[in-house]
């Protein structure tokens, strides 16, 4: 038993953080010049790509949801996206993500520092390479990600309550109930998370220019990282693809179970 045990430790560790680790001190420096986001309190730090990619809407709809209790626990949140000034305030009105704790980058020079994904790249601007991805290539797991939404999950939470209009074009207008009646209640429906991407994307397709000012960096990953208040990391996340923000899409926040526990 004890000769599996540093096999068995690399298939935790490696679901959950992904290696090679993120230099972290161009992160630490960025932070240093925002209030209350130095050394000595615990902080949760996300780097979003652009402020219009699918995957920045999601995570920061999801995490809205997480703010109370991370204010609780003393927590403090902070994000970064690669946008203008109207991207974030655009992306935080439909969000409801705080524009206080939402900085807007031109550029991915921090994620360049931080060494994370540019996505793939090839001559000819950045539209092929972000076709590619969309497609799988280059992206693991993005046409598992996808599919996911339009069959269910019964290990992931429900999202539409049965009284609560949905609204997403070209679908007609209905109720949350509608989802009942295709699998039930207590979990992701058929066809539910596959609706609420279908209407961030309406979102961000009639406001492209406002959320992304540049075509150039729509490749661009981004990365999550959870730090303790010595600096050090508790938990670290590199996306590697489209629809790949979590190391758990099905509850892409679990990583933050210990610490919202006391842990």
């Amino acid at each position: 038993m004890f000769a599996t045990m540093p096999l068995t430790t690399a298939l935790f560790v490696n679901r959950f953080v992904n290696i090679p680790m993120i230099p972290v001190q161009p992160l630490f420096d960025r932070l240093a010049g925002i209030p209350d986001m130095e050394r000595g309190s615990k902080r949760l730090v996300v780097v979003l790509g652009q402020l219009g990619d699918f995957d920045s809407i999601e995570y920061a709809q999801a995490l809205v949801s997480k703010l109370p209790q991370l204010a609780v626990v003393g927590v403090k949140v902070q994000l970064f996206g690669i946008g203008s000034e109207a991207s974030a305030e655009r992306f935080a009105s439909f969000t409801g993500f705080p524009l206080q704790q939402l900085i807007a980058d031109a550029s991915p020079e921090l994620h360049d520092s931080l060494g994370l994904e540019s996505g793939l790249q090839f001559p000819g601007g950045p539209w092929p390479g972000f076709l590619l991805m969309c497609a799988g290539v280059g992206s693991p797991g993005t046409l598992r990600e996808v599919l996911r939404g339009y069959t269910g999950d019964r290990s992931a939470a429900q999202i539409f309550e049965d009284d609560e209009w949905v609204e997403a074009f070209p679908l007609p207008r209905f109720r949350g109930a509608l989802f009942r009646r295709a699998g039930g209640a207590g979990f992701q429906r058929p066809f539910e998370l596959a609706t609420k991407r279908l209407r961030n994307m309406n979102e961000v397709l009639r406001n492209w220019r406002t959320y992304v000012p540049c075509d150039d960096y729509i490749t661009q990953r981004g990365a999550t990282l959870l730090l303790d208040v010595d600096d050090s990391v508790i938990y670290c996340h590199r996306d590697q693809s489209l629809l790949g923000y979590s190391a758990t899409m099905e509850c892409p926040l679990s990583f933050l179970d210990a610490v919202l526990s006391g842990g």
